[in-house]
């Protein structure tokens, strides 16, 4: 089965980034006129938000009384979208376990997200005959020289997040890591343990408790993302 798309909701309109204000406020140029857009990734990719870098910009709802006119979602780099929305891992993580693009997945009938283990909710939950499998999606939007690296700010959140998924396995069920690459020019991932070394140990940890690691790179259009392959994570 082939993956589908995940069209982007909405018209898209380009834009120009100038830059950020914060980690989740961009300003950009909008055929000539300044305005302020919500980037919803915490990221810091500084590679990518260079000035007068190209952009894709879906416009808030008219009734809409945010601060911010826009969405910021797509980012030109090179000659290739980068995808920069955090919040469509966990959708292209189910679209390829449904495509069989995720054969440890196989044999679950069923997925849940936002689903409460502990302190904390993880995004998906896959159960089936063989039992439960809690999976933490991460959003990937960095790579080098095909190295796709995450995360490029220090997380708290995702550390901690590793830490339930370890004790879901000590508690007797599976549970994943997943990074998601929102761009197609990635042969392997790891974690960047120069930007931030808390999670990267704890990673190895999770690891050495049970915990699995996959990758998946997607391609990337103004039309949507499609999850295209696997890619090996490298540990430390």
């Amino acid at each position: 089965m082939t993956p589908a798309n995940i069209p982007i909701s909405g018209t898209l309109i380009s834009g120009r980034f100038v830059h950020r204000s914060n980690r989740f406020l961009a300003e950009v140029d909008v055929a000539g006129e300044r305005a302020l857009a919500h980037v919803p990734n915490s990221g810091r990719m500084t590679e990518l938000f260079v000035p007068g870098v190209e952009v894709l910009l879906r416009p808030a709802p008219v009734e809409s009384e945010r601060r911010t006119a826009y969405d910021l979602l797509l980012i030109m780099h090179g000659d290739s979208w980068v995808g920069v929305d955090s919040r469509l891992p966990p959708g292209l993580i189910v679209d390829a376990w449904r495509a069989g693009l995720l054969p440890a997945f196989d044999g679950y009938q069923s997925v849940r997200r936002e689903v409460r283990y502990g302190e904390s909710r993880l995004d998906l939950l896959f159960e089936g005959p063989q039992g439960q499998l809690y999976v933490e999606a991460k959003s990937v939007n960095l790579v080098k020289d095909g190295l796709g690296l995450f995360p490029d700010a220090p997380t708290i959140r995702g550390a901690r997040h590793l830490g339930e998924l370890a004790s879901a396995v000590r508690g007797g069920h599976r549970a994943a890591v997943t990074f998601v690459v929102q761009r197609d020019d990635v042969q392997r991932v790891m974690p960047y343990v120069d930007k931030d070394p808390v999670f990267a140990a704890a990673l190895l940890d999770a690891v050495s408790t049970g915990v699995e690691c996959y990758a998946i790179s997607c391609a990337v259009t103004p039309n949507g993302s499609t999850p295209t392959r696997l890619v090996p994570v490298v540990l430390p």
